[in-house]
């Protein structure tokens, strides 16, 4: 995963958000309408004049919310209404205190032979959420009838002004057969906040403002009975003063690494102490071979040096990332990222190894460094399923982070096994333990069958969003959850997306052949996009990042020629003349990276995405990435990076140059780092971290999910085996 956090849910929306969100039970019984202040839609009041309750729905007056939303029922598949449906109704019924009202039955069915999802939606109507921080619902099963005892709802609020592109939060909600107020937390719809916002760091309820929509969600794999009659009364919202943890929230330790005031000069220095070294200049002048392998050799030997310094000598972990000065390195406008992600702990192994590899060390050398940072590993602490946390303060080895990832603790994995399949006689028992530490199994939704984008300690819930884009970066962490046999193998065929329904409209493309394909067994829709005469399974942002990262583990180009492979060099190609024909720049590759003019972004090529980043920063990182694909175009855009801007400094190329001004960030992130040196050894060493990592055993029996698919070729009988139980 990328350096910084809220990126962790920008990627890859799929078709619906998550669940396992919690509630707290009974805060009050039924509240008379009468109680309740009207509903304020689409506006902002002072606290002071905000109600406590305001309702949604008190069914009082018919099917009409209270915020003049219309109400309606809803069927993913119409065509199957007889055997799956949602039928409401307004019906009086006594509360628990005997008095009659007016209240919603839903009577559903989702007892179908095909996969059948239905439900109740009321549209809220712009409502700003933001000064409220429960949401709550009367609701009681119909014992006569039977019903489910779980269901799930979603919060949602669009993105833009036709309401293509959304977001949700979601929470599972309990049923008995007697009236209760389940009340959820609103922080726990963690798919609601803004990421991207720094003001919703600092207050996290900003991003509970313009919400669209209230679904409830029948889903045949998830309720406990297939038919049922549910009531339903005064939905609200509520502020009860006690908003609890949030997403965004950090560990707090109390410990300090020194008694020098932070952000100053003198505290960059003591971090730049606990190093190994730091740059002495800013910019670097090298005349550099003719010889293209030569050339990539030097680049990769700068580029070492970023991982022999920049790590904490104490603890042997990486720094996520540095900032240079502009006239000097340790200016007063300098910064060291002392803290990690756990992607660039696993980066950093592979990393130690291609030095290895590439002749910048010796073998004693690369083991002793790989032990270190795997004893460092072995006492962090660690979430209760094994996993460590996503960052930690490099300095004082404390979690800055409640989130335990999927996609970084697969990197950290993949690292694991690169170093034991290096160096088996010296690491394999130790790499063996951590290994064995936890099971993917953790993250995996068994009803959506996709995996979390990850778990919130603080707040005991999930993520709401999974990751459902087949063409991504997950797919190397997804490959070696498979091939532990920590998941099943349905996920990469049944649960993974090629491309999204004709009737998506908020894809950047139609996709063309989107026809039902058999392989291996399962069923799943094909299709691709299609930009100028190439064909190619898109990503979600059309990055270098996510098309081509997974390469560097995964044997995809032989063993996949006319699947992954292919697609490979047609996302490697598409970075390369979509930059040049569509956009006239003289460099390409474009990926998330540092923004010369901000801190950080994402940047795509955006044909080749289904949603799309933005363009005009070009990064190293993806030219590395397309060696393997297309090495001549590949070094002569390094070359000519080199040539055009002041992009190349002691520790190889800086992150990325904005290519309209030729505004350079004078940074080194240690993930891009790491894909420039990995890509640079696989290239000149014949696949030499590949190698490693199929070299495995259990990764070695992954081998046929990436065999048995060809991307282009028209549907046809399905000849190949699922693996044995």
């Amino acid at each position: 995963m990328k350096k910084s956090s809220f990126l962790l849910f920008l990627c890859l929306m799929v078709f619906y958000a998550g669940c396992s969100q919690g509630f707290s039970q009974p805060t009050s019984e039924k509240t008379d309408a009468d109680r309740v202040a009207p509903a304020v839609s689409g506006k902002v009041l002072p606290s002071k004049e905000v109600p406590k309750i305001v309702m949604v729905a008190d069914f009082e007056n018919g099917l009409e919310n209270r915020l003049g939303g219309p109400t309606g029922d809803w069927n993913l598949n119409p065509s199957d209404a007889n055997n799956s449906y949602t039928d409401l109704t307004i019906v009086p019924l006594p509360g628990k205190d005997g008095k009659e009202s007016k209240v919603l039955r839903l009577t559903y069915s989702v007892d179908s032979d095909v996969p059948a999802q239905n439900g109740f939606w009321t549209k809220l109507m712009s409502f700003d959420g933001s000064q409220y921080d429960h949401f709550e619902m009367a609701v009681k099963g119909d014992a006569a009838k039977g019903f489910t005892e779980k269901f799930r709802i979603e919060l949602k609020k669009c993105l833009d002004k036709d309401c293509l592109e959304t977001v949700q939060g979601s929470a599972i909600i309990p049923v008995t057969s007697e009236w209760q107020t389940v009340s959820v937390p609103l922080n726990k719809m963690t798919g609601l906040i803004d990421f991207q916002n720094p003001e919703a760091w600092k207050n996290p309820r900003i991003s509970y403002n313009n919400l669209s929509e209230l679904i409830f969600i029948f889903n045949d794999k998830f309720v406990t009975k297939k038919t049922g009659r549910i009531y339903f009364d005064n939905i609200r919202f509520v502020r009860t003063g006690e908003p609890g943890s949030s997403a965004v929230d950090h560990p707090e330790y109390g410990l300090q690494k020194t008694t020098i005031p932070h952000g100053t000069p003198e505290f960059a220095k003591f971090l730049a102490g606990r190093l190994r070294g730091f740059p002495k200049t800013v910019s670097v002048k090298k005349k550099f071979s003719q010889d293209d392998k030569d050339f990539l050799k030097e680049v990769a030997k700068d580029t070492w040096e970023f991982f022999d310094k920049i790590v904490d000598a104490e603890h042997g972990l990486p720094l996520d990332n540095i900032r240079l000065g502009e006239k000097t390195p340790l200016g007063d406008d300098a910064w060291i990222g002392d803290y990690t992600n756990i992607t660039n702990v696993g980066v950093y192994l592979m990393s130690v190894v291609s030095a290895y590899d590439l002749g910048f060390i010796t073998k004693e050398d690369a083991v002793a460094r790989i032990r270190k940072t795997l004893a460092t590993m072995e006492k962090l602490d660690c979430h209760k399923s094994g996993f460590p946390f996503n960052y930690y303060d490099t300095t004082l080895l404390v979690p800055t982070s409640y989130f335990v990832s999927f996609v970084d603790s697969g990197w950290l994995f993949l690292g694991y096994y690169v170093a034991k399949n290096a160096f088996p006689e010296e690491l394999s028992e130790q790499v063996g333990r951590l290994l064995a530490r936890a099971n993917f199994k953790f993250f995996y939704d068994p009803v959506e069958n996709q995996m979390y984008h990850g778990y919130y300690e603080n707040l005991g819930v999930y993520t709401d969003y999974r990751y459902g884009v087949f063409y991504g970066e997950p797919r190397a962490a997804i490959y070696m959850a498979i091939a532990r046999g920590d998941i099943p193998e349905k996920l990469w065929f049944e649960g993974m997306v090629r491309t999204f329904p004709l009737n998506y409209k908020w894809q950047s493309q139609t996709p063309k052949n989107r026809t039902e394909r058999t392989v291996m067994g399962y069923k799943y829709a094909g299709g691709y996009y299609e930009w100028k005469n190439l064909k190619y399974v898109p990503s979600w942002g059309g990055s270098a990042f996510e098309a081509l990262m997974p390469t560097v583990v995964l044997e995809e180009k032989k063993l996949a020629p006319e699947g992954l492979g292919m697609n490979d060099a047609a996302h490697a190609q598409g970075q390369m003349r979509y930059a040049r024909e569509e956009l006239g720049l003289p460099v390409w590759g474009m990926s998330p990276s540092a923004d010369p003019h901000d801190s950080y972004s994402e940047y795509g090529a955006k044909p080749f995405g289904i949603k799309g980043y933005k363009s005009g920063v070009v990064t190293p990182h993806a030219s590395a990435l397309a060696l393997e694909f297309m090495p001549a175009e590949a070094v002569g855009n390094l070359r000519k990076l080199i040539e055009l801007y002041d992009i190349y400094g002691e520790y190889g190329f800086y992150d990325a140059v904005s290519v309209t001004d030729g505004k350079v960030a004078r940074k080194y992130y240690s993930l891009d780092q790491g894909m420039i040196l990995i890509a640079i050894n696989n290239y000149l060493h014949d696949g030499a971290i590949r190698k490693r990592f199929h070299a495995d055993p259990e990764m070695k029996k992954g081998e046929k999910l990436l065999t048995a698919e060809k991307f282009f070729e028209a549907a046809s009988p399905d000849t190949s085996e699922r693996s044995k139980p």
